[in-house]
């Protein structure tokens, strides 16, 4: 893992986030920190990289990965990506049936805005378009709530890497990862605490929308008796 991440480091440009964020979004563990946090902190101080164009890269790779979780859940079905999961290989790409199955969970109970809220969730990131594509959601709301949880996500990673370059003393991309591993998991907690409340509010002010419109038309049905 080391070998690579400084691989990464010393190669970072829009494919290389591309590649490596895809990695990041399918069964393969590869940390998101070790990638957009340096990569917007080189945009921040060196003007070849495009601190947007970085967060429109890692969005795109974000959403392939999560299309390969999706077709490969859709295509070979509940017991193969169990008997998956419980192989050596599965636990080699740190993946187990508990870990599945708590992305089940967390789709079932939340529905299809799980693959937008589950993008901000550390642990349920990588795995959240499994359950989708077992549940053969929509292909076309599966890419627009993943592609905008993970520009949310990136996003916050790009203005965490860019904050970097504003810190006296932080010089290197090592440090910058560091930094990023350090916050990235309470800054999601906290990102997804947010959109929670927002999306219930939204939900609650809909609901109470509705009751009050169905109150006013039982009374007009009543004054017309």
């Amino acid at each position: 893992m080391e070998i690579i991440t400084q691989w990464v480091l010393e190669h970072l440009s829009y494919w290389v986030i591309v590649l490596f964020m895809a990695i990041e979004s399918s069964f393969i563990p590869f940390p998101s920190e070790v990638i957009v946090p340096p990569a917007a902190w080189l945009a921040a101080v060196d003007s070849n990289m495009n601190i947007f164009l970085v967060v429109l890269s890692a969005t795109f790779g974000a959403l392939l990965g999560a299309l390969v979780n999706y077709g490969l859940a859709l295509w070979l079905g509940r017991p193969i990506v169990y008997a998956f999961a419980n192989s050596r290989f599965g636990h080699m790409c740190l993946i187990d049936a508990g870990k599945v199955e708590k992305a089940e969970v967390f789709f079932d109970k939340h529905g299809a805005v799980s693959t937008f809220v589950g993008r901000l969730i550390p642990a349920i990131r990588q795995l959240i378009s499994i359950p989708a594509g077992l549940a053969r959601m929509g292909l076309g709301r599966f890419v627009l709530f993943t592609t905008l949880g993970a520009a949310i996500w990136n996003s916050v990673l790009a203005a965490l890497g860019y904050y970097c370059s504003r810190i006296p003393g932080l010089e290197t991309k090592e440090q910058v990862v560091e930094l990023a591993g350090k916050y990235s998991h309470e800054i999601g907690y906290a990102l997804f605490a947010i959109v929670l409340f927002v999306l219930l509010f939204i939900i609650y002010k809909g609901v109470k929308s509705d009751g009050k419109s169905n109150m006013e038309i039982e009374n007009n049905n009543n004054t017309k008796i």
